[in-house]
């Protein structure tokens, strides 16, 4: 699927995050989309200060567990790991940069010698110190909850298990929240009234359709794109997992990158892409 360029900029995403060609496992045809496999914690080579913004759901390893990556990490750990990755996206980040951090807002379940973890209001405060400002959050409503299995002591005070059928987007920027330069909005007014309520209703990714352990559905970073990017911008996801926000970006006439370390996973949304350019879908509206 072939997307007209923006007037005035270059579309070569590659050329202009300075990404050499080598690194580059899968990329679109003109270029504007491009999948790497790599830790994202060792990219060295995207030129700093160019990114709009990030969308992103990290892996937990707190209960999902991903492919090559079994045992959950010590908590202690998972957060050292936060703080690693959100300096490097820091960095990469434009001054006017923004971020949508998809995660949790608890562990889910309690786990021996640690308990139950307060990990998005954790990730928020790392987010701060590293030096992202934070902007707001929004909570992603599922609707997944139609089975649930664990009660704690039924019917009792006892110890009861309380479940959060929600998920957070907390939305972070860099230097300023005012956009720097003009550009072109696809965003329709009916959606700007919608999606600036900090509440988003609509089902999850199903894992098998997708061959990912824990995706987010295209509709996530279709919404986050359009909301907080201009037409052309540079969209970046340092664990682009099953694809969703390269295939959002693709439709939405948007430059992306993701990263991913697995090269299953990299494979799954190399197989996304190659099925979207065949389909050649019109944009999402």
């Amino acid at each position: 699927m072939r997307i007209q360029p923006v007037k005035g900029q270059v579309r070569d995403v590659l050329q202009e995050l300075n990404i050499p060609r080598d690194k580059v496992y899968f990329a679109s045809a003109d270029k504007d989309v491009a999948l790497i496999n790599d830790d994202f914690l060792k990219v060295d080579y995207i030129r700093p200060n160019s990114i709009d913004l990030i969308v992103t759901s990290p892996p937990y390893n707190v209960d999902a567990h991903y492919e090559d990556y079994r045992d959950r990490l010590p908590y202690a750990k998972y957060l050292e790991f936060t703080e690693k990755w959100l300096r490097k996206a820091y960095e990469l980040l434009k001054p006017d940069g923004r971020m949508c951090l998809n995660i949790p807002i608890d562990t889910g379940r309690g786990r021996e010698g640690e308990g139950f973890q307060s990990i998005y209001a954790d990730a928020a405060a790392i987010a701060k110190r590293v030096g992202l400002k934070y902007a707001t959050t929004i909570i992603w409503n599922e609707g997944n909850i139609s089975k649930r299995t664990a009660w704690g002591t039924f019917a009792s005070p006892k110890e009861p298990f309380i479940i959060t059928p929600v998920e957070a987007i907390v939305v972070l920027y860099k230097k300023t929240w005012h956009k720097l330069s003009k550009g072109v909005s696809d965003i329709t007014p009916e959606e700007f009234k919608k999606w600036t309520l900090g509440l988003w209703t609509f089902p999850g990714e199903n894992p098998r359709k997708v061959n990912h352990p824990a995706p987010f559905p295209i509709e996530l970073p279709k919404r986050c794109i359009k909301l907080f990017t201009y037409v052309g911008g540079v969209v970046l996801d340092p664990f682009v997992g099953s694809g969703a926000t390269l295939i959002a970006a693709r439709l939405l006439k948007r430059r992306a990158v993701g990263i991913d370390i697995s090269r299953r996973y990299c494979e799954v949304a190399k197989e996304r892409l190659i099925k979207l350019a065949k389909a050649n879908m019109p944009p999402l509206v």
